[in-house]
């Protein structure tokens, strides 16, 4: 066996809570039956990117996404080579 703490199923169920503490501060707890592990409770691994940042996000409720798009941005220039312009100007 590991070096992370052993709880058997009956103890498990009763000290659920301090598991549970042992397993937000990091380590791993193994359970056994009848003796023999059964199972490894471990913290989950921190999702990452942008993706998991949203969903983060929106499953508190700091987020919401709308439901449909009512129709896609106009141009801010009206004529083309608005920026080129600009940028010939600004350039001299």
């Amino acid at each position: 066996m590991t070096d992370s703490p052993v709880f058997s199923t009956y103890e498990a169920k009763s000290r659920f809570s301090e598991v549970i503490r042992m397993v937000r501060e990091g380590r791993t707890v193994t359970v056994t039956y009848h003796g023999a592990p059964v199972a490894e409770i471990r913290p989950l691994e921190p999702a990452t990117g942008l993706g998991a940042r949203i969903e983060w996000m929106r499953g508190r409720g700091l987020l919401s996404v709308p439901a449909e798009v009512e129709s896609p941005p106009r141009p801010v220039a009206s004529r083309p080579g608005a920026l080129a312009r600009f940028l010939a100007e600004r350039h001299g």
